[in-house]
C-alpha cells in the first residue's frame, strides 16, 4: 500500500470516527439527570411562558435528532454554540483558554521525553545497581497520580520554599507563564516519566539481545555506535507507540493538574462545565478532545514506517 493510499485511508477512518464519536458526545449530556433549563433558572420557580422562552432559545424542545444535526452543522461552522453558565460564545472561551492547555501539554511532553529516554538509556546499558534505582525511582512514579504529585509539588515548592507560585497561569508574557506552568507540567509528566522510561530501557534491552548487535560487536563496532544505531534505533518504533499513548493521557489528565493549580485552561473549563451542566462548553471541549486523540494516532501511524523499517503501513508491529 502507497503512503499516499495509506495516510487517505486513515484519514477517511478518522473521519467517520469522529462523526460517531460526536454522536455520542451530544447524546452522552441528555443522559445525565437534570437539564440546562433547571440550571439557569437556579432553582427560581418560573411561569410555563418563561420556561417556554428559555426551551426555544436553546432548543431544548426539539426533537434528539433535529438538535443533533442543527448542533453538528453549527460545529462544521466553527460555531460550538453558547455557553449556559458564561453567557458567551464558546468559541470564545475556547480561545482564550486554549492557549494555555497547549503550552502546559507541550511543557509536559518536552519533560517526559527527555527525561524519560535518559532514565530508560541508562537504566538499559549500565545494568546494576544503576538500573535498580532507576527502577525504583520510575515504580515510584507511576505510582503517584497527577493529582497527588500536584498536591506534594506545591506543597513544597510553592508553599514551603516559595520557588515557584502555587496557582494559576501567569499573565506577564511568555517568560511568566512558563514560570507558572513549571510545577504544573512536573506534576503532569511524573507517571508519564516512569512509564516512557520502562518502555524505553525493555525496547533497549531487547535490542542488546538481537543477533545485528552481536554481529556488530564481534566486528570491532564502537560500542557508543552499537548503541546509538543498533539499540537505541531499533528501539523507536516502540517508544513512538508509547509516546501516542502519552499524549493521549496528557490531554485527560491535564483537567485534574488544570483544577489543583487553579489554571484557565480547557480541563479546568471542562471540569466547571460538567458541574454546572453547561451543555455547549462540555460537547465542544470533549469534542476537541477526542479529535486531539485521533490526530495523535494518526501522526504514530504514519511516522512508524518512517522510524522503524520493520513496520509495514497500516500495522503496529515489526513485520516477521
Amino acid at each position: 500500500m502507497s503512503f499516499v493510499r495509506f495516510a487517505v485511508r486513515r484519514v477517511a477512518e478518522m473521519a467517520a470516527t469522529l462523526l460517531t464519536a460526536s454522536f455520542v458526545v451530544f447524546g452522552a449530556m441528555y443522559l445525565a439527570p437534570g437539564n440546562p433549563a433547571s440550571f439557569l433558572l437556579a432553582g427560581r420557580s418560573a411561569s410555563p411562558e418563561a420556561l417556554a422562552s428559555i426551551n426555544a432559545q436553546y432548543h431544548l424542545d426539539d426533537p434528539f435528532l433535529v438538535r443533533y444535526f442543527r448542533w453538528l452543522g453549527d460545529v462544521l461552522q466553527g460555531d460550538f454554540g453558547r455557553s449556559i453558565t458564561y453567557r458567551t460564545d464558546v468559541s470564545r472561551l475556547l480561545a482564550d483558554r486554549l492557549p494555555t492547555t497547549l503550552l502546559l501539554i507541550v511543557m509536559s511532553l518536552a519533560v517526559v521525553v527527555a527525561v524519560g529516554l535518559l532514565l530508560g538509556r541508562i537504566a538499559a546499558v549500565r545494568g546494576g545497581a544503576t538500573d535498580s534505582a532507576i527502577l525504583v525511582t520510575t515504580t515510584f512514579a507511576v505510582g503517584t497520580p497527577s493529582f497527588v504529585a500536584a498536591v506534594l509539588l506545591q506543597g513544597l515548592f510553592a508553599v514551603n520554599l516559595g520557588w515557584f507560585p502555587s496557582s494559576g497561569a501567569g499573565d506577564g508574557g511568555l517568560g511568566d507563564m512558563l514560570w507558572h506552568l513549571t510545577l504544573p507540567a512536573v506534576a503532569l509528566a511524573l507517571y508519564l516519566i516512569g512509564m516512557l522510561a520502562r518502555v524505553t530501557r525493555s525496547a533497549m534491552l531487547e535490542a542488546l539481545d538481537s543477533d545485528h548487535v552481536t554481529v556488530a560487536r564481534s566486528r570491532g563496532v564502537p560500542e557508543r555506535q552499537v548503541i546509538r544505531r543498533h539499540v537505541f534505533r531499533n528501539s523507536l518504533g516502540t517508544v513512538l507507540t508509547t509516546g501516542g499513548l502519552i499524549v493521549s493521557t496528557l490531554l485527560v489528565c491535564t483537567i485534574l493538574v488544570e483544577t489543583a493549580f487553579s489554571i484557565g485552561g480547557i480541563g479546568q473549563l471542562l471540569e466547571l462545565s460538567t458541574t454546572t451542566k453547561d451543555f455547549p462548553t462540555v460537547q465542544a471541549i470533549s469534542l476537541i478532545i477526542v479529535a486531539l486523540f485521533m490526530i495523535v494516532n494518526l501522526i504514530v501511524d504514519l511516522l512508524l514506517p518512517l522510524v522503524d523499517p520493520r513496520v509495514t503501513l497500516g500495522t503496529r508491529s515489526a513485520a516477521v
